[in-house]
């Protein structure tokens, strides 16, 4: 293993210690002192975005993933912003999630602490750096950052700023790392970094999330892309539904939590075609369907869906459209090809919606409204740093509380193990 990654590990280690002992009211303070930094040092972090960005553009970068990497002023202020709430929210480290007094009169509790040492590899979106070190300093992590190469300018002056506040707060700056080494063999021996990194959280697409299971030693929680649908049932209000599937599919398409497919039923297929052709129109948005749909679209480029299509996140204004007979059809296909990520039924039948929430495998499952709400901010929780598509510790947008494990805490007054 490379002496840089070794000494980042260690030194994020050492931080982590003195990370949790802080109290609320300390990790609060710092994080709405770096808020403010972000903000005082807003040029210099467009600046450094700004040449990002060109770098994309001369390597014909798509336009969607170059509104992922683009940072504005509005941008930098939410980011700001997303840093206030995370202070104002509520601590989990020290909670206590059980108590029980034993027969032998032994107290036994489990409290939430910090993991330690959080390691997050990602792509060309520098909002997550700011992001991640929020709710990890706040849940008493210290944190390893892996950006992507299309966004390095852009992360190392925002890192630069939160090192910098760090130190004025009397605190080591060694609480948000970045690793500048952006060569494959830096990322897999951050991977492998078992020995000081507690958990590692990939975000990305499904080739680096892949990539970093396959690779990693270090305990991996998995971020998942989103090949997330909408089912229109017989029953559905269709002003409803065209709502629904417009704004998840256009709202903004570069994100895991866009409509990517859309199934209906053959009673009501023509006239939710119909409507999105007028509805997607404005955009356009390139239709991936099945034959006998593919008439009702006039004012769309489109195309006969292959078996590929069901499965493609396409995160781009593209859509897949299938018919299913029924219910049964629609969460048997959407278990088959979604990617567990978010899913929606529109619908006005109450049993029909609970059958979908219960049967079918997803961190998030809508009755009647957007897939772009499966969002950290959105559920409440502040600034996320991913959402978790797999099944142990945590599912669904990761706040606070996924960020921390547990551990017992006995107290006893002399007793011994018969």
């Amino acid at each position: 293993m490379s002496t840089l990654v070794q000494q980042l590990g260690k030194q994020a280690q050492v931080a982590s210690r003195v990370l949790a002992k802080l109290t609320t009211q300390q990790k609060n303070e710092i994080l709405m002192q770096a808020a403010d930094a972000l903000l005082e040092h807003c040029d210099e972090i467009l600046e450094a975005n700004a040449q990002d960005l060109e770098r994309a553009k001369q390597n014909d970068m798509p336009k969607p993933l170059q509104d992922r990497l683009m940072l504005t002023k509005a941008r930098v202020e939410a980011i700001a912003k997303g840093m206030q709430e995370v202070a104002q929210l509520e601590d989990p480290v020290g909670q206590f999630v059980k108590m029980e007094k034993r027969p032998n009169g032994l107290y036994i509790m489990q409290k939430r602490v910090p993991f330690g040492v959080i390691a997050v590899i990602y792509e060309a979106r520098p909002n997550v750096t700011a992001d991640v070190f929020a709710l990890c300093f706040k849940s008493g992590n210290a944190t390893i950052l892996k950006g992507g190469k299309d966004a390095a300018s852009s992360n190392l002056a925002i890192v630069n700023v939160l090192q910098q506040a760090l130190r004025q707060a009397g605190l080591t700056e060694h609480a948000v790392q970045l690793l500048e080494d952006n060569s494959r063999e830096a990322s897999r021996e951050l991977m492998r970094c078992h020995e000081y990194v507690d958990v590692l959280i990939p975000r990305g697409g499904a080739g680096l999330i892949r990539s970093v299971i396959e690779t990693a030693t270090v305990p991996v929680i998995e971020t998942g892309t989103g090949n997330c649908h909408v089912f229109v049932d017989d029953t559905a209000d269709l002003d409803m539904a065209a709502s629904i599937i417009v704004n998840g599919k256009t709202q903004r398409v570069g994100v895991c939590n866009a409509v990517e497919s859309l199934l209906v039923t053959p009673s009501v297929a023509k006239a939710v075609c119909q409507r999105l052709d007028q509805e997607f129109a404005q955009f356009p948005v390139k239709i991936h369907a099945e034959q006998e749909l593919l008439e009702y679209f006039q004012q769309n480029p489109k195309f006969l869906a292959t078996p590929e299509d069901w499965g493609t996140e396409y995160l781009d204004y593209e859509i897949s459209i299938k018919v299913v007979d029924d219910l049964d059809e629609a969460i048997a296909h959407i278990n088959r090809y979604n990617t567990r990520h978010s899913e929606c039924i529109i619908t006005q039948d109450f049993s029909n919606a609970e059958q979908f929430l219960d049967e079918v495998d997803a961190a998030a499952v809508y009755v009647n409204a957007s897939t772009r709400f499966t969002d950290g901010h959105e559920f409440g929780l502040g600034a996320e740093i991913g959402i978790s598509t797999q099944k142990l510790h945590a599912r669904g947008p990761m706040g606070l509380q996924a960020l921390t494990t547990t551990k017992f805490v006995i107290y006893g007054n002399g007793q011994v193990r018969p």
